[in-house]
């Protein structure tokens, strides 16, 4: 299958692709808001500038894409069917850097949570109780 818009038009397209206060982002904040819970954003000094930075419990959050981070299992994981090579070494690298920050953050004593954007969508009150589990267990 051919792309069928010009290489200016789809640069364009996806260059509006945000990557922060993304709309299950901004649901889960809210809903972490409402619960008590403060937070820091995008803590750039962190590796992988975590979503969400929780600094009393010592937890990250990242609110993860389904397609863009490569969610197991999830029907929004597919993969284009023009450039194929290009698009599995791009979401490789995405995998392999969320792993790297993730086993980085560990090892300076964070707790990193990860959100997928299809779990937050069908049921985001057991994403926030997910949540709520693991910062008891910091305590």
């Amino acid at each position: 299958m051919v792309d069928s818009l010009c290489p200016e038009h789809r640069s364009w397209n996806m260059s509006r692709i945000r990557s922060r206060d993304t709309k299950p982002e901004l649901l889960l904040r809210s809903m972490l808001h409402r619960a008590g819970l403060r937070f820091r954003l995008h803590r750039r000094d962190l590796p992988g500038s975590p979503d969400i930075v929780l600094p009393k419990y010592s937890t990250v959050i990242f609110v993860h894409g389904c397609y863009w981070h490569r969610h197991k299992g999830c029907k929004k994981t597919t993969t284009p069917s023009t450039r194929t090579s290009f698009w599995e070494a791009k979401f490789a690298r995405n995998v392999e850097r969320d792993e790297h920050n993730i086993l980085a953050l560990k090892a300076a004593g964070w707790q990193p949570l990860v959100v997928w954007e299809c779990e937050l969508k069908r049921d985001p009150m057991s994403v926030l109780k997910y949540i709520e589990q693991e910062l008891r267990r910091q305590d």
